[in-house]
């Protein structure tokens, strides 16, 4: 664990409980916002690989042997 992470913790575990659970509960906000925001770029990167002709389509067998072929 990197130092900053380290000092963060010890950071935390120093708060008063209600405190404590309050920044947990932010950044659990916060980590779902960002999870939102990472499956939203990759929808658009999706859309727009399928818009210009990125994308293959195929049977799951089809897949698996494109992917071992790689």
């Amino acid at each position: 664990m990197g130092a900053v992470i380290r000092t963060l913790v010890d950071d935390f575990q120093g708060l008063p409980l209600e405190d404590q659970e309050y920044v947990a509960e932010l950044i659990q906000k916060q980590l779902i916002e960002s999870r939102r925001e990472y499956l939203a770029k990759r929808v658009s990167e999706a859309k727009a690989n399928y818009r210009s002709g990125q994308c293959k389509s195929g049977s799951f067998k089809e897949l698996m042997e494109d992917i071992e072929s790689d």
